[in-house]
């Protein structure tokens, strides 16, 4: 199993959300976050005042699935989340060696 991270833009959420579905991921967990890549934030103007915004806002998206749709999902997510602009944000995978469903007890694949 692969727990597979994204930190994408927040109004992408609807359409990674979307992407999943499409490829029967049954759940997920989405997490409010801000952080900063390459562009090292940006400036917007309020009430005639120049500020530097130094953490732009993110979701960040969780999800695990079996090994053999990793590759799926993330290229999913990758074409859900992409405008083609700076801060599009970053996928990554990590194995995962136990997940247990809390209600049932039920372990490995099955508590997907």
């Amino acid at each position: 199993m692969k727990l597979i991270t994204a930190i994408v833009k927040p109004y992408r959420l609807d359409e990674v959300k979307t992407a999943l579905r499409e490829l029967g991921v049954h759940g997920l967990t989405v997490t409010e976050a801000s952080g900063y890549g390459r562009q090292r934030g940006h400036t917007e103007v309020y009430r005639g005042a120049e500020y530097r915004v130094d953490l732009v806002p993110k979701v960040r998206i969780e999800v695990v699935v079996e090994d053999a749709v990793a590759d799926d999902v993330i290229d999913a997510v990758v074409r859900a989340a992409r405008t083609g602009k700076i801060g599009d944000g970053k996928v990554w995978a990590v194995p995962v060696e136990t997940v247990v469903r809390v209600r049932t007890g039920e372990r490995g694949p099955d508590a997907l």
